[in-house]
């Protein structure tokens, strides 16, 4: 066995307590209680199919109903395709893991059951493998053989290769023969046909599978490929991550993917002179994104991220790196991920440390990542945060959100950045990955096309931080080295700019618990500008000081789905109340230099089992200056907020308690010029 020698095998049998053998038992019970089965045809096709075109959920799978699939919020069984060809590619999926869990109950235990399904598993998909044929069809990505994209194939190929190590020295030489020519080294031949000449996430899955079944079975040419070829993971780990340590795709829970792939390949090369440990963006990519944990205890959900996914709680990677490295940050990472759980769990058997160090769990902090283009404002003691996107565009997995922004008071999130749902459900194109359901500017209701902002201005004081960004859609840039669909319109936005610049108050008085919003958006063939917020909570139109009016659903595309649609002309600084569940109102104030529309209405949220409500302003205006006043106090609200914008002065009053406070920003200079 190449995953664990003689000694760290008897080492990990000795730890293994009898409640983490039950685990093992138990999440694979369906598979040892049932007879093997395995598809005779390409039939499995995509696991993101398997959710409820309603609900954005995904589908409860049962090992039983291939051709019935049940939504878990209303009961609805689902039937047909895409559901039964995304039921197999579960199944592959549970064959898969069962291969790698088996093999290693079968030496914590030897109990010679769990060998021969495990050999069972294995030979059957080595009968049918080779005659596989070809298919796909899945956005972004090239074909399967066992299901629909390569992908898959890589991720379930990887736990066939691992379950065959652990019970490798157990088979008979023809066995041994069968399943190594007919299924693993078929599978890394395909993979090998099939991986991209571009950075991505799946081009690293895809190299590190190549790279383990190199490593088990011996093919040095297996190896090279997945290590130092062009695109490999070497080439991913040099041109695919950012100075601070982020991988170019922007999302949070794609970066750890990508390095979860790295992951599986170290475990089993650290052993040989493979191993990538000194690749100085290996521990860079652990690191950093550690210090974007959101004020909810969460990461944000930025660009795709399905629900679930926000979570901290990446025991296979933090384990492992924390053996590795003896990085205090890695403890504190698993002191996060153990608050609420026991550290019980395989991976800490198999890779951890025998006791890890006492360490405080990881909180949400301020950050000014220019080069990743984040910036997190935080106030420690409230625990209200904003989050401004200001990153480079990252492709397929980015949302056309730039200058998005996600705002939390007191840990909670008032308004959020809704990730999506699988990319099979009609929602996650249809509605998710828009740009009117993100917290920033629209054109036409069409999506915002690539881009890479600039920061303009960034200035922390003991009072406050501001913090300046500009997006200017006439600037060409670099082509992604990455394989993008166009879905966004680039005369929509032809020579607009927009500039969002947040004063966040950190001054310890009454006024502190405020985010000041300023917009300025340059529209000079004066097209339809939506300036959106979608707030988790409830405004009712008949409930504010605006004289609101019910209006048919003024949107297309993604926003066809909106109710309960409201208009009011904003001509004044204007105050907005939402009701927010399990804590006090949320009041914002609005205010424009032009006249405009203000509109209002209902849309889902994620899951889309719930809505919230979207605050939008309307103009067509050639230049467009807004700001908004979020006030984030739960006890007393603001008494006055008074604005006035004269030429290049931006004057602020604000009033909580009696207490005063008033700021003066130079437009021109973009930055705070006085504040009393």
């Amino acid at each position: 066995m190449l995953q664990f020698n003689a000694q760290e095998m008897t080492k990990i049998k000795s730890k293994a307590s009898a409640d983490i053998i039950q685990q093992l038992i138990d999440d694979n019970q369906v598979v040892l209680s049932s007879d093997t089965l395995v598809p005779p045809d390409a039939r499995a096709t995509w696991n993101l199919y398997y959710f409820c075109p309603d609900h954005s959920v995904r589908l409860d799978w049962q090992r039983d109903k291939s051709t019935e699939h049940c939504c878990p919020v209303d009961g609805k069984v689902f039937t047909g395709e895409p559901y039964d060809g995304a039921w197999w590619r579960g199944l592959n999926g549970l064959n898969a893991k069962a291969c790698n869990e088996l093999g290693l109950l079968w030496h914590l235990t030897g109990e010679d059951h769990y060998f021969d399904k495990v050999r069972e598993i294995l030979l059957g998909y080595a009968t049918y493998y080779p005659d596989y044929e070809e298919h796909g069809g899945i956005p972004y990505n090239g074909p399967g053989k066992a299901n629909a994209q390569t992908l898959c194939e890589a991720n379930c190929n990887l736990d066939f290769a691992r379950g065959y190590d652990f019970i490798r020295d157990g088979l008979n030489s023809e066995d041994r023969t069968y399943i190594e020519t007919r299924l693993l080294c078929e599978g890394a031949e395909f993979l090998m046909q099939h991986r991209s000449d571009q950075l991505h996430n799946h081009e690293m899955k895809i190299s590190a599978t190549v790279g383990i079944i190199g490593l088990i079975v011996n093919k040095p040419d297996y190896i090279e490929f997945a290590l130092n070829s062009n695109y490999g993971l070497i080439y991913q780990l040099e041109h695919g991550v950012n100075q601070d340590g982020l991988w170019f795709e922007g999302s949070i829970h794609y970066h750890y993917y990508a390095l979860q792939a790295l992951l599986a390949f170290e475990k089993i090369a650290h052993h040989t002179a493979y191993s990538v440990k000194l690749q100085p963006n290996y521990h860079k990519m652990l690191a950093f994104p550690l210090q974007l944990i959101s004020a909810t205890g969460d990461f944000p959900r930025l660009n795709d991220c399905i629900a679930g996914q926000e979570k901290l709680n990446h025991t296979h990677i933090f384990e492992f790196g924390y053996q590795q490295f003896n990085d205090p940050l890695f403890a504190q990472a698993l002191s996060t991920i153990y608050q609420d759980t026991p550290r019980n769990n395989i991976e800490a058997l198999l890779y951890g440390v025998d006791q890890l160090p006492a360490s405080e769990p990881i909180a949400c902090h301020a950050i000014h990542a220019p080069l990743s283009g984040l910036t997190i404002l935080h106030n420690e003691a409230s625990q209200n945060m904003m989050l401004l996107k200001h990153s480079p565009y990252g492709g397929e997995h980015d949302h056309y959100d730039r200058l998005g922004v996600i705002l939390c008071r007191q840990g909670k999130e008032i308004i959020p950045d809704l990730g999506t749902t699988g990319y099979g459900a009609e929602m996650h194109y249809g509605y998710y990955k828009n740009t009117v359901t993100h917290n920033t500017l629209a054109m036409n209701q069409k999506n915002q096309p690539p881009a890479n902002p600039t920061t303009v201005n960034f200035k922390k004081t003991d009072s406050f931080t501001y913090i300046s960004t500009q997006v200017d859609w006439s600037q060409s840039i670099q082509e992604l080295d990455s394989h993008t669909i166009v879905q966004w319109d680039d005369e929509a936005y032809k020579a607009v700019t927009f500039r969002r610049s947040i004063l966040w108050l950190t001054a310890e008085d009454s006024l502190n618990n405020v985010a000041i919003e300023i917009n300025q958006i340059s529209n000079p063939h004066q097209q339809q500008l939506d300036l959106s917020w979608h707030i988790r909570g409830y405004l009712d139109p008949t409930q504010q000081e605006a004289e609101f009016k019910p209006v048919t659903t003024p949107f297309d595309g993604p926003l066809q789905r909106m109710t309960d649609c409201h208009v009011h002309q904003l001509t004044q600084v204007t105050p907005y109340r939402f009701t927010i569940a399990e804590q006090a109102d949320f009041n914002m104030h609005l205010f424009s230099q032009q006249e405009c529309e203000v509109l209002t209405g209902q849309a889902p949220d994620n899951p889309a089992t719930s809505d919230l409500s979207y605050l939008m302003l309307r103009s067509q205006s050639p230049l467009f200056n807004a700001v908004a006043v979020h006030d984030l106090s739960t006890c007393v609200p603001l008494q006055n907020v008074a604005i006035s914008w004269e030429k290049d002065k931006l004057h602020i009053e604000l009033t909580r308690n009696e207490i005063k406070a008033t700021f003066c920003i130079d437009i021109a200079k973009d930055e705070v010029i006085k504040n009393i």
